[in-house]
């Protein structure tokens, strides 16, 4: 076996799962704190296990400049290095291929970087991508692929996906297949269908453990993201795990779910949470905001977790402008916390048969927007 898929119900598209692993099991619908240098910023592994991570994200092109994919192995791997006993996934460095376009040269062979932290040469194909990873301890590993731009001409998105499908084969044939681990290609094709079509005939022809959608929450917006959701999710196999990469509001997130896709990650809940925002039931809030100066309730009242239960918004209000790092690590905790009820919350409704009606009434709460002080 390598990663395992367990279907437990459907109700429309939407899909609740179960993802086997070599370090464990995770539910789907999934949202993957996003832990790039092996660290999710501002929280210890203790802290995720608390607000109810299950599995992480790191990523393959920092970590292969620091601390190193050779040193990371004799160390014992990621899992030991970082003390966290839970599945991982690691991106490949392909949406750095995007993020680094000044730092990097696109070859058929794959990818050269210059490094942004000393400027030195790196040399990233799919062999060596795959390679990597498994130094790394990775329980889902992902093909290196190249993500283009938005907005870009059809015919550069046609060859960049044709290289990509290339890449993928590649990274396929050079993967060893372990007991609890697994590859997941990764769908790309920008906003065009009959492209993102060939990309998924292309991927399940190879064959793979999950299948990644990537290319997408790059500038083209919620609506053309969603058609093309709606166009390539039914052109996976059902049996096979499905991931929207670098996804993103929970209003995507619901919608996602609701189009099939059962993994998720981004920083966006982590970096909010670093920069004084924070995410509710009622949407979103600015804790710079003055008008929280003064006020005593929790910020989110039908939340559960450690910082709503302890603190007021006058003293986050006081910490992020006071610039604590305290202030960084309640509301990232706050925000994981928030975005994982979300996940679980989506599956059991899908469970119960319910989501159409959870789905409405969770977006009808963020559309009414943050509660003013009384």
């Amino acid at each position: 076996m390598s990663v395992g898929f367990e279907l437990i119900a459907r109700d429309g598209d939407a899909r609740a799962g179960r993802v086997t692993t070599a370090h464990g099991v995770f539910e789907t619908p999934a949202f993957m704190p996003v832990g790039t240098a092996a660290t999710v910023k501002a929280m210890a592994p203790a802290d995720l296990r608390r607000v109810g991570a299950e599995i992480l994200l790191a990523n393959t092109y920092h970590l292969m400049l620091r601390p190193g994919a050779e040193r990371l192995e004799r160390l014992g791997g990621l899992h030991r290095f970082m003390n966290w006993e839970g599945p991982i996934l690691t991106d490949s460095g392909g949406f750095q291929v995007l993020s680094l376009a000044k730092r990097r040269e696109v070859r058929e062979d794959g990818v050269a970087f210059r490094s942004h932290l000393d400027g030195a040469l790196w040399d990233l194909t799919p062999e060596r991508a795959v390679a990597i990873q498994k130094s790394l301890g990775a329980d889902i590993a992902m093909v290196l692929d190249e993500c283009p731009p938005f907005p870009i001409e059809k015919g550069r998105v046609a060859e960049s996906t044709a290289r990509s499908m290339r890449w993928a084969a590649r990274s396929k044939a050079a993967f060893e297949v372990r007991e609890g681990h697994g590859l997941f290609g990764i769908n790309q094709g920008g906003v065009y269908e009959d492209l993102r079509a060939e990309s998924a005939e292309a991927l399940t022809s190879i064959g793979f453990d999950g299948y990644g959608v990537g290319g997408l929450a790059v500038g083209e917006g919620q609506e053309q993201m969603f058609a093309v959701l709606d166009h390539v999710v039914p052109l996976f196999p059902r049996d096979k795990p499905r991931y929207l990469m670098g996804v993103g509001k929970p209003e995507d997130l619901l919608g996602a779910v609701a189009r099939g896709i059962d993994m998720f990650d981004c920083v966006l809940p982590t970096r909010s949470g670093r920069t004084g925002q924070a995410f509710t039931h009622r949407g979103s809030v600015n804790l710079r905001n003055a008008r929280h100066a003064d006020d005593p309730r929790p910020l989110d009242e039908a939340c559960g977790c450690a910082t709503c239960g302890g603190y007021s918004r006058a003293y986050l209000n006081h910490l992020v402008r006071a610039d604590e790092i305290l202030s960084a690590m309640l509301l990232t905790a706050h925000n994981l916390h928030f975005y994982l009820r979300l996940m679980r919350g989506m599956g059991e409704a899908i469970q119960e048969r319910r989501f159409t009606d959870f789905k409405a009434g969770f977006e009808a709460e963020l559309a009414k927007g943050d509660i003013a002080p009384v």
